[in-house]
Order: C-alpha cells, then sequence, then structure tokens
C-alpha cells in the first residue's frame, strides 16, 4: 500500500515569517491522503496542511504563529474544501470480482442439475 498526499490548495500569506523577517515568503499547503494499492486507487478523508518560509526555506510550526498567522491560518481551514472521499477500482480488481461471478455462477448451476 502506498500512502501519499496530493497538494489541493496553496496560498501566499503577506504576513511576517516569525523566522526571517521577511513579508513575502510565507506558503499555506494544504493536502489530502491519496492512497494507491494493486486493487485500487483511494482518496480519504485525512487531509493536512503546513506552513513553510520560501525566502529562509524554514517549515513554521504552530507554537511560532503569531496571532495574526494563526486567524489567517483560521480563516483558509474554514473555506478550504477537501475533495470527496472516493475509490477507484483497478483492472486486476474487476478481474478478480467477474472471476468469483462465473465460479459462484458455475456452482449454483451445479447444484440444481443443470451440469450433471
Amino acid at each position: 500500500m502506498k500512502k501519499q498526499y496530493i497538494t489541493l490548495k496553496t496560498v501566499r500569506l503577506n504576513n511576517n515569517c516569525p523566522e526571517c523577517y521577511s513579508n513575502e515568503g510565507l506558503k499555506l499547503c494544504f493536502k489530502q491522503e491519496f492512497v494507491e494499492t494493486n486493487l485500487y486507487k483511494s482518496i480519504t478523508n485525512n487531509t493536512k496542511h503546513h506552513l513553510n518560509c520560501t525566502t529562509c526555506q524554514t517549515p513554521i510550526y504552530p507554537a511560532r504563529w503569531t496571532d495574526d498567522i494563526d486567524r489567517i491560518v483560521d480563516y483558509h481551514k474554514k473555506t478550504f474544501e477537501p475533495k470527496p472521499k472516493s475509490i477507484k477500482l483497478k483492472k486486476g480488481a474487476w478481474i478478480i470480482i467477474i472471476s468469483l461471478d462465473i465460479i459462484i455462477l458455475f456452482i449454483i448451476l451445479y447444484v440444481f442439475g443443470v451440469f450433471g
């Protein structure tokens, strides 16, 4: 099983970075979990967000956020809409499902005496 996060929304903030004090480098990124196996692909409800400064290349953790940054992140969290949860079966899963259906059909026909 391969889990990864896909980026859904990236927002540039005009607030000062708590590390380098630049007001042009803060970037807030929202991601959603994507799972892929041999049988299916799935988008889950798990989301996460992180704040980075592109000027000083530093992740900004919530403990370092100012009140202004905290308010803006809360606002963007409210406006963020993740993709709906979904599952897409791959070719291998469909082959297994159809094969099992055919086997069950032959068993039922054998039990009722069609094949005898």
